[in-house]
């Protein structure tokens, strides 16, 4: 029975770190939870999601300073979206993400 509620437990937990977060819905909280954006990029993308959604990524990347390809991959990689979608560089495009060392 412990283990079962244990598993369960550690389960939902490691679901809650690595939750989405679609950028047409999320509050500054939401925002500000995601690695790498601050109260001042949060700021940025509720200032401009006030003049409509957010299509794409493409869309996000052209209408809030400070984020590029680079940083959409990073967000996307900690579990935003636009759309439900996750970032997905365009053809012929080099990975923005470096890959992890070993």
């Amino acid at each position: 029975m412990w283990k079962s509620a244990l598993a369960l437990a550690v389960a939902m937990a490691s679901f809650s770190v690595f939750a989405t977060v679609d950028v047409n819905q999320a509050s500054v909280a939401d925002l500000d939870g995601i690695k790498g954006i601050g109260p001042a990029v949060s700021a940025r993308i509720l200032d401009e999601r006030k003049r409509g959604p957010f299509k794409d990524w493409s869309d996000l990347i052209g209408r809030v300073k400070g984020i590029g390809s680079a940083n959409a991959a990073r967000f996307s990689s900690e579990g935003m979206t636009v759309n439900g979608g996750p970032f997905k560089p365009a053809p012929g495009t080099p990975s923005a993400v470096p890959a992890k060392r070993e």
